[in-house]
């Protein structure tokens, strides 16, 4: 299994009237943690676009909120590969707040496409060489 820490404060602008953090903006946590996760491996999304011609729309998003994350709150965005990628990649993700409270948990699954072809791919080589090793026995 592949798991990725990040730290990030939650800024005044994407909290709501109450403090907490906008249920709206979850997925940009999502989307924070699988681009840091990625580029910790080496990669960048505009490497796969511009180099490897490879786009990853979404299929699916899950949330589970279980605790409100609150405006000026250090929080960790914990991204996980459960599985090896083949023709989806499917992350894991889960928000813990500064006391280490799991506060959220939720799961974005995407696919590869060729930008070319604008026809759908399986996992490229050089992404599953780089997570290929967190799953070997």
């Amino acid at each position: 299994m592949f798991t990725h820490d990040f730290v990030k404060r939650i800024r005044y602008g994407e909290t709501d009237q109450m403090g907490y953090l906008y249920y709206g903006n979850y997925a940009l946590l999502y989307e924070i943690g699988r681009s840091e996760a990625i580029r910790s491996e080496g990669i960048t999304y505009r490497e796969m676009e511009e180099k490897m011609g490879i786009m990853m729309p979404v299929i699916s998003v899950e949330s589970r909120f279980l605790l409100p994350v609150k405006y000026d709150e250090l929080i960790t965005i914990r991204t996980k590969l459960e599985d090896l990628p083949g023709k989806l990649i499917h992350f894991y993700h889960e928000i813990i707040n500064e006391a280490g409270q799991l506060t959220h948990k939720g799961e974005v699954k995407l696919f590869f496409v060729d930008m070319k072809t604008n026809r759908r791919v399986s996992v490229p080589d050089i992404i599953l060489s780089k997570f290929k090793p967190y799953f070997d026995s």
